[in-house]
């Protein structure tokens, strides 16, 4: 069945059964997270996000074509984030709109995500911000909210252009970014460590500022070099990667 158009593109309501109702103590939806469907097929996306034993589901699934699938009504709550956490807050699902966008994924032959895809991206996006009050800090990727499981939609999701659309937020200098000095890594501790966990859990992600540099800490640094320094996916935070943290977090600071 297709429903209401968005931006002249025709939506095709695929229910899913898995979802449920937002917790009314939870407030208005203010995230906006962002996957891929990481598997071989758009079919065999769709099957499993409107299989109710595979219980998970999410808003929208866009296909590499530009068609676009309704799964869940945005009143309701979507099972695609999973165990997350942003800016503080556990559970986002319970705030947030869930976009899958077919792509095979990094164990499946990933790949760019093509223009189609990121034209009827940009049109649901600004749909779905005209109707929640979804700050640019809260449009995130699914490894931003899960970085321990999760590194999708990765390092090469166009995050500039959404930015450049007012979607998200981008550091202008971020593609160029490089530099020389010391690199703090996964074994380190101490001050150094300690002030780049607090600029990270500053911007968003969901890390003690302990000054420990374990293995939850490289995966925050990964998914964050998957959304802001896509040329450099490492776990390391390089003289470059602190660089774009420094930018992204004036970025975010200036917005309260």
């Amino acid at each position: 069945m297709t429903g209401e158009s968005v931006a002249g593109r025709a939506v095709i309501d695929l229910p899913s059964p898995n979802r449920d109702g937002r917790p009314a103590e939870a407030g208005p939806v203010d995230t906006l997270v962002l996957h891929y469907t990481g598997m071989v097929s758009a079919e065999a996306a769709l099957a499993r996000l409107t299989d109710p034993g595979a219980k998970v589901s999410a808003h929208w699934c866009i296909g590499e074509d530009g068609t676009l699938w309704r799964l869940v009504p945005e009143a309701e709550r979507a099972w695609h984030a999973g165990v997350s956490e942003w800016r503080g807050r556990r559970g986002v699902n319970d705030v947030s709109i869930g976009i899958e966008l077919v792509n095979p994924g990094h164990e499946h032959g990933y790949r760019p995500f093509p223009p189609a895809q990121m034209d009827a991206l940009l049109d649901l996006a600004r749909a779905i911000l005209a109707r929640h009050p979804i700050d640019p800090r809260n449009v995130v990727a699914h490894a931003d909210v899960a970085p321990m499981r999760r590194q999708d939609p990765g390092e090469l999701f166009d995050w500039a252009r959404l930015a450049g659309a007012g979607i998200g937020l981008w550091p202008e200098s971020a593609a160029a970014a490089g530099g020389e000095g010391p690199a703090l890594r996964q074994g380190d501790r101490g001050a150094a460590v300690r002030r780049q966990q607090a600029r990270l859990r500053g911007v968003g992600y969901g890390l003690a500022a302990d000054g420990e540099f374990g293995a939850g800490t490289a995966a925050v640094v990964r998914a964050f070099q998957r959304h802001f320094r896509q040329a450099r996916v490492d776990g390391v935070i390089d003289a470059g990667t602190a660089a774009v943290l420094d930018q992204l977090s004036a970025l975010a600071g200036g917005r309260g």
